[in-house]
């Protein structure tokens, strides 16, 4: 059963239910000489019907991504919740068909997240799907209506209850994948470059990360304005993609210093520089700014090292963490700016300005989210792991559509496959020390040689002594 029929269907049951009723006591009246017996079942028979509804409330289950504790990739879990979840005044309940992945979901799952809650709690700051049921005071959404989310916490499940002021109306042609990768991302670029950046024409703008979600927002958006310079740093594997996407110089962030890079191109320095990562670089992003520059910092993603929190790292970006006097700013004619789209969730006027502007650019074709790879729920551990690892180009998505149980089967193979790799690698293990161990015996026989040749020889010295006497 779909999202968008259930609830439509559920009232044809009740009204089918209503309808029969009547047209069945004609067909089960006896003759007026009805027994007791007959009209006691019919009377038991009427509170069992009414009460039916009521497990059909409890049964009704949905499935949903839990954090259960901080740590690895493991410790998001799917789990099935149960009971259908109330609505209050201006809320909807929307069936989620796909949910977007962000960076900031990440450094939750580590405890560095602080707009989550404790766990056990389901994240989730976008999603897309179609309006299930509207709760009282909601005048602007009907059922069936397809809607994207945005929200603080709360999406990566199969249904969620949510304000209706956080739903925006999905465009005609726009997918549910493309849907759930364009709030989170492209609201943050948006309100980065123009709100507190003022991009305009023929200025130059760095953009970290160019190949991640919010680095390709920022430069389809950059293209909107005439003649502006993208320096983009990614690895070197995704500079064509991103060149073709609008970076004007793509740098290669492993093997080369991007200071150097941007100062051989553009000597006085940029108009505009957008930094997720935090730490030394962020002194570096100072630096890199032309007088009546902007630095928007919007994240610490240099914190990120392994699966689990790596407090040297933290430390690290914290004993590198950006200051700066205000003398120094009025002397340099430049501007430091904060951004976190988190801390604006009480805000959703301006949110709201921000996501309309951002649609009609798409409607104009102006822009398009770019959708790396999309990951059923069962597998979030490998969406996350392959943004973590920077494998990404574009946005990752979750959908709530229910695993092939072929793939499910072939699930278990690779556990199986891990689990043959690790005893062959005991048997290896196993064997050099065997290995070992028999060429210890040798160098041991090899050591003893001498020493029973020494003894002959003595032997042989004591016979030829008794001998001569």
């Amino acid at each position: 059963m779909s999202g968008e029929d259930a609830p439509a269907q559920q009232q044809n049951a009740v009204d089918q239910k209503q309808e029969t009723k009547p047209a069945e006591e004609p067909k089960n009246e006896p003759p007026k000489t009805e027994s007791p017996p007959a009209a006691a079942a019919e009377a038991a028979a009427t509170p069992a019907a009414t009460t039916e509804k009521v497990p059909e409330e409890e049964t009704f289950t949905y499935r949903a991504l839990v954090l259960t504790g901080y740590g690895g990739y493991d410790k998001v879990k799917l789990q099935v919740k149960k009971g259908k979840p109330a609505l209050k005044a201006g809320e909807l309940l929307v069936r989620v068909k796909a949910c977007g992945l962000n960076f900031a979901d990440l450094m939750a799952r580590q405890g560095l997240y602080d707009r989550l809650p404790s766990p056990p709690v389901t994240p989730g700051m976008e999603c897309a799907g179609v309006v299930e049921a509207v709760g009282e005071e909601v005048t602007d959404r009907k059922v069936g209506d397809k809607v994207m989310v945005l929200n603080r916490f709360g999406l990566w499940q199969e249904v969620a209850v949510v304000p209706a002021s956080h739903t925006f109306l999905i465009p005609e042609g726009m997918s549910f994948e493309e849907a759930a990768a364009l709030p989170v991302n492209y609201i943050t670029a948006y309100m980065m470059l123009f709100d507190f950046g003022n991009l305009r024409p023929n200025q130059s703008v760095l953009i970290h990360a160019a190949a991640g979600g919010v680095g390709i927002a920022a430069t389809q958006l950059c293209k909107t304005v005439k003649d502006v310079t993208v320096f983009g740093t990614a690895s070197a594997s995704k500079h064509e993609t991103i060149s073709e996407g609008g970076v004007t110089h793509p740098i290669d962030y492993r093997t080369k210093d991007y200071v150097e890079e941007v100062r051989k191109i553009s000597p006085k320095g940029l108009d505009i520089i957008l930094d997720p990562l935090g730490g030394s670089d962020t002194h570096k992003a100072y630096n890199l700014l032309k007088p009546m520059g902007k630095l928007i910092t919007y994240g610490a993603a240099n914190m990120l090292a392994g699966q689990k929190k790596n407090l040297l790292a933290v430390a690290k970006n914290w004993y590198h963490q950006f200051s700066i006097h205000t003398l120094s700013l009025i002397q340099g004619n430049k501007s430091v700016c904060g951004f976190h789209l988190g801390y604006l969730d009480g805000e959703m006027e301006l949110i709201t300005q921000a996501m309309n502007t951002v649609l009609d650019l798409y409607k104009d074709g102006k822009i398009k989210p770019r959708i790396d790879s999309t990951w059923h729920l069962e597998q979030v551990g490998d969406a996350m792991r392959k943004m973590q690892e920077r494998n990404n180009i574009g946005k990752v998505i979750l959908t709530t559509e229910p695993m092939p149980e072929e793939e499910k089967k072939e699930e278990p193979k690779k556990e199986d496959k891990k689990e043959d790799k690790k005893k062959e690698d005991k048997k290896k293990d196993d064997k050099k020390k065997d290995d070992g161990k028999k060429e210890e015996k040798k160098d041991d026989k090899k050591k003893e040689e001498p020493k029973k040749e020494e003894k002959k020889e003595e032997e042989k010295k004591e016979e030829v002594k008794k001998e001569e006497k």
